[in-house]
């Protein structure tokens, strides 16, 4: 008979593995402050293949976009326009920025590659700022783009092209953003999709994938659970709305998105703790009659796409097939 052993409990301090300090009044000392590079806005001083520059959101909130194009931007007096990508980045809705020289490497690769106007939004962390924050933050971006008098995006951003798109707790912050705008009407700024990239979700009850890879060092499951304690409104259980799309009560924003004809792309990699989530939340999608590209590997882990360029490339390539087919 075969010896079947029981998977071992997370043994991973959150606290420790984030470099989290919290303080007395519900605010956290980070004390990994990861790189940060500035924007490239001057094409004499660069010889990058793609621009960028920052401006702002909501300055009371100290909110702000970075703008991506290529340099090799299309005529903006033809009709060749760039799709617009709105991205959200990830970090368990506690960590990075959209000025972190990880994801702007990122995005900047990614406006290359597809090519596409990128616009990458920095929007208010927890547990200083507890959702909805971020999802309020997402409307806005949403709201300044429709309309922005912004030189790069009126010359050469395609408004009636634009998706939606994020990674981890950044595919969340999408998801909800693309709920929202289903319910809102962003006229003449129209979504054709969603690009949920191994989306950040949870619930109370744990799955196969959770127990199996409680301790995976890129997302260990106290440490999942330790963002979503600091990322919820005070009281919430991991059953919320914000967390759980499979109990929460959107469904009537997702008619409004399956009437918009809105295609939503998920992916995830079998070796993220996350993997058994994504899966049920695709077949949700497909059930409530949402057209759903499900892209889902056995391999790989949480964050590969922005530790492996290869993979990178091949993600790229998948989100420009999947533009392309909403053209």
């Amino acid at each position: 008979m075969a010896d079947h052993k029981a998977p071992e409990p997370c043994t991973v301090d959150p606290f420790k593995y984030l470099q989290l300090i919290r303080n007395p009044d519900g605010t956290i000392t980070r004390n990994f402050t990861p790189p940060t590079v500035s924007a490239t806005p001057d094409p004499t001083n660069s010889h990058d293949s793609v621009l960028s520059r920052d401006v702002p959101l909501n300055p009371k909130h100290n909110t702000w976009l970075r703008i991506f194009r290529p340099r090799q931007a299309p005529d903006h007096s033809s009709d060749a326009k760039l799709p617009v990508v709105v991205y959200y980045h990830g970090g368990g809705f506690v960590l990075f920025s959209a000025a972190s020289s990880l994801l702007d490497e990122f995005c900047r690769q990614m406006a290359y590659q597809l090519p596409a106007v990128v616009v990458s939004v920095e929007y208010r962390l927890s547990p200083e700022h507890r959702l909805p924050a971020a999802y309020d933050d997402a409307m806005s971006s949403l709201h300044w783009i429709k309309t922005s008098k912004d030189e790069w995006l009126r010359e050469f951003a395609d408004y009636s092209n634009c998706f939606i798109m994020g990674a981890s707790a950044g595919a969340n912050i999408a998801y909800h953003a693309g709920l929202s705008a289903a319910a809102d009407g962003l006229d003449p700024l129209k979504i054709k999709g969603l690009v949920l990239h191994q989306p950040f979700f949870g619930g109370s009850e744990r799955t196969g994938s959770e127990v199996r890879l409680a301790n995976d060092p890129i997302l260990p499951l106290s440490v999942a659970d330790l963002m979503w304690e600091l990322a919820l409104p005070v009281g919430a259980d991991r059953d919320h709305e914000y967390c759980n799309p499979m109990l929460g009560g959107w469904s009537g924003n997702l008619d409004r998105v399956k009437k918009m004809g809105l295609r939503v792309l998920v992916t995830g990699s079998g070796g993220d703790p996350l993997i058994d989530r994504q899966k049920e939340f695709a077949k949700m999608l497909e059930r409530k009659g949402v057209r759903v590209v499900a892209q889902f590997d056995d391999g790989g882990c949480h964050s590969l796409e922005f530790m492996d360029p290869v993979r990178a490339k091949e993600l790229f390539l998948l989100i420009k097939k999947f533009i392309l087919c909403m053209t």
